[in-house]
């Protein structure tokens, strides 16, 4: 059964300006679960427009106090409705649902909490001088702009716009067109929690008709976007002229590397959540396995043994691994990336083909983990983004060749290294182009820390103190003694 969705635009539920809808389509039975706004230009400007008249009026002048308790009321209201928002995830994604209750919503919970805690706990710099004090004051953008993708959609919206409204500003958000559901739960909690009408609006529809009239909107004054690289560049070649703040969290192909001395069972284990989590389809996956030659056998044969058993099925089930891909297109995707493989000589070791699976679950897009060996590490399946539950893996004789594997593609958001060595850890930690590495762990995260790539995977980072500081202007006043 599908309901209808709405913009929120000045604290009011609206429908779009055009009249015009498009269908939402669960991924993991192809069924229609929603109709959203197919929105355009005017209704980003009433948005925009809301979000400027929320500057102006009470949210605008609203202390940290109120700022900081706005967002633990957020939360609080979250996890109250946790199995609701779970059961919107998992359907609009097609994720397992015991994913979505433990990470997706419980990390909702969480950013909406540590920003409250952030901007409470703050400190700002202050420089004497021998005739003069100085002293940094923070002040909000004021209407700023939350783009994000479909693959962790609370997860990431709530990391972002916990973060924009802890600091003052008024948010215009463009939810993934494929995932909106929870999205639009989110709105209906803030706005039943009586937050300042304009400091949160959600705009619906598509990246060309409603993410570009937001990123080219003259009264935007930051942009942060999760999503693919390709898109970030169209991002950052509308907003650079305008001299908007951009945040960038792009694309990923990012190594897990293991050496002889690794602890097996573990790196084995770190490599399939690496490698499997939210059915590959997180920025972070560790989707090129390089193993040092003399573990290779035994690790890939263990791996793919505990691949070959994880359960790919219904998302409602408690006890499954692997849920659907997003849609059947991204499947056909990831499907090319795997015969492109086969004509480049690799080996299937498990997987590659879609499982036999009941009603309704038969017309979904789901696919088999899959493993696969035998390739040139620089070929396209290995070097290419591919985001869903496939790895390559590959064997390296030294630290200098895994290293050099590792630095071999355009991305550089993030790496885990498997080692007993310390000292070998922080070389290859300290050499890999990576925003972030993971030392015998993966996705082990503290809200404190920068999030973020080099190369193609992005430019800017948040997390903790560096969100602070995206999201506000830092002002020096010098006074004279």
């Amino acid at each position: 059964m599908s309901v209808v969705l709405s913009n929120l635009i000045g604290g009011e539920a609206v429908p779009p300006d055009n009249d015009e809808w498009f269908d939402d389509i669960a991924p993991a039975t192809g069924d229609v679960i929603a109709r959203i706004p197919r929105s355009g230009p005017s209704d980003v400007d009433h948005a925009v427009l809301a979000a400027l008249g929320a500057m102006d009026g009470s949210w605008g002048s609203a202390s940290t106090a109120e700022r900081a308790e706005l967002c633990d009321d957020i939360a609080a209201a979250i996890e109250v409705r946790l199995d609701e928002f779970a059961e919107l995830e998992s359907r609009d994604t097609g994720k397992p649902i015991s994913f979505a209750r433990n990470v997706d919503i419980p990390r909702s919970i969480a950013n909406f909490r540590f920003y409250a805690g952030a901007v409470r706990h703050d400190e700002t710099g202050f420089h004497p001088m021998a005739d003069a004090i100085n002293y940094t004051v923070r002040q909000p953008l004021g209407a700023v702009a939350l783009i994000t993708p479909w693959n962790l959609p609370l997860y990431l919206l709530s990391w972002k716009a916990a973060a924009a409204l802890a600091t003052g500003n008024a948010i215009v958000a463009k939810p993934s067109e494929l995932t909106p559901c929870t999205a639009d739960a989110l709105a209906d909690v803030i706005a039943n929690l009586g937050a300042p009408a304009g400091a949160f609006n959600v705009v619906h529809g598509y990246g060309a008709e409603v993410g570009q009239a937001l990123v080219e909107h003259p009264d935007i004054k930051a942009v942060s976007f999760t999503g693919g690289t390709v898109t970030g560049r169209r991002v950052a070649a509308t907003a650079a002229p305008q001299l908007k703040k951009l945040s960038l969290e792009l694309g990923g192909k990012n190594p897990t590397i293991v050496f002889a001395d690794a602890d097996i069972d573990l790196a084995v284990e770190g490599a399939v959540r690496a490698g499997f989590s939210n059915t590959g389809q997180i920025c972070l996956c560790g989707s090129r396995i390089l193993v040092e030659r003399s573990i290779f056998a035994e690790f890939t044969d263990r791996l793919v043994e505990q691949v070959g058993q994880m359960v790919v099925g219904a998302p409602d089930d408690p006890n499954t691994q692997v849920g659907s891909l997003i849609g059947p297109d991204h499947r056909s995707k990831v499907e090319a990336y795997i015969e492109l493989a086969r004509q480049d000589g690799g080996t299937i070791r498990c997987g590659g083909k879609r499982p036999d699976l009941p009603a309704p679950w038969d017309g979904g897009a789901f696919l088999e983990p899959t493993v696969i060996t035998g390739l040139d590490p620089g070929c396209r399946t290995a070097t290419e983004e591919i985001f869903g539950p496939v790895v390559t893996v590959h064997p390296f004789d030294s630290e200098e060749e895994a290293v050099g594997l590792a630095n071999a593609v355009e991305y550089g958001l993030a790496a885990s290294v498997w080692t007993e060595d310390l000292r070998r850890a922080h070389r290859v930690a300290a050499t890999v182009q990576a925003g972030m590495v993971w030392v015998n762990t993966w996705l082990h995260r503290d809200l404190r820390v920068p999030f973020g790539g080099m190369k193609n995977s992005g430019v800017g980072r948040e997390g903790g103190r560096w969100s602070l500081d995206f999201f506000t202007d830092q002002r020096n006043i010098c006074i004279k003694l």
